[in-house]
């Protein structure tokens, strides 16, 4: 997805105006990205699987950012700060991305078997990644490789 398409922002309760402000500003912006999807150039049903693993990692995004994210701050400089440094960046990849990446396979592989080569270009990932999650899965007993077809399948 594009990034654009995401904003994080600290509005306190009593911010009502700055609140409307961020809300007309962000939809101004996605607006002018086009409907989701079609401005990133991802077709219908590789836009079905990035949705479908994101409302299933919801729940578990949740729970990093009140465990691992909520961090007090106080000032916008520093929230920002924080946001953009490569600590978060760090978390973010340990905890969501990794996530994010193995619920995309595991939703691949419900359409069918694939390779990893298969995998790695769907989701535009290199091939050792690929091949990392599903040594994980693998392990996990969540896929398996099947050897006759030369491709990874759900267990």
């Amino acid at each position: 997805m594009n990034p654009k398409r995401l904003r994080f922002e600290s509005v306190g309760a009593g911010e009502g105006i700055r609140f409307a402000e961020v809300m007309n500003d962000f939809d101004k912006k996605v607006m002018e990205l086009g409907p989701l999807g079609k401005g990133e150039g991802i077709d219908e049903n590789a836009l079905k699987s990035k949705l479908e693993a994101v409302t299933n990692l919801v729940p578990y995004i949740r729970l990093v950012e009140r465990e691992r994210l909520r961090i007090p701050l106080k000032s916008e400089e520093e929230y920002h700060k924080f946001f953009t440094s490569e600590e978060f960046n760090r978390l973010f990849d340990e905890t969501i991305a990794e996530k994010l990446a193995i619920g995309q396979i595991i939703s691949l592989l419900r359409e069918g078997p694939l390779t990893t080569g298969d995998i790695a270009k769907a989701l535009d990932l290199t091939p050792s990644e690929v091949s990392r999650h599903l040594n994980s899965l693998s392990r996990q007993r969540f896929v398996r490789y099947d050897v006759d077809r030369k491709r990874y399948a759900l267990a």
